[in-house]
């Protein structure tokens, strides 16, 4: 196999990955929380009821809530790439202060 082709598998792989995370955020509510990557600046003001910043930097925000649909939600506030966390496997939420 060649380095394209690696890359190319590679990139598949990745983009799989991230397109199934996203669908479970969306269509199921197991997860406590979310990690949005590349909020808007109006993001944390249309966030749902029921839904807190629990962490944050400077690309992403924490969010942990128990509303339903939270993923759904958390995209129509304006979060650009909504991922699931605080599920065994998924990214752990910061802990609460």
């Amino acid at each position: 196999m060649t380095i394209r082709t690696w890359v190319l598998a590679l990139a598949g792989v990745t983009a799989g990955w991230l397109a199934t995370i996203m669908t479970v955020m969306v269509v199921t509510d197991a997860a406590p929380g979310a990690i949005v990557l590349w909020p808007n600046p109006e993001f944390v003001s249309n966030m749902p009821e029921g839904a807190a910043v629990v962490g944050g930097g400077t690309f992403w925000v924490a969010v942990r809530g128990d509303t339903e649909n939270l993923g759904l939600s958390l995209y129509r506030a304006g979060g650009r790439l909504v991922l699931p966390a605080g599920l065994p496997g998924c990214l752990p939420l910061p802990a609460k202060s």
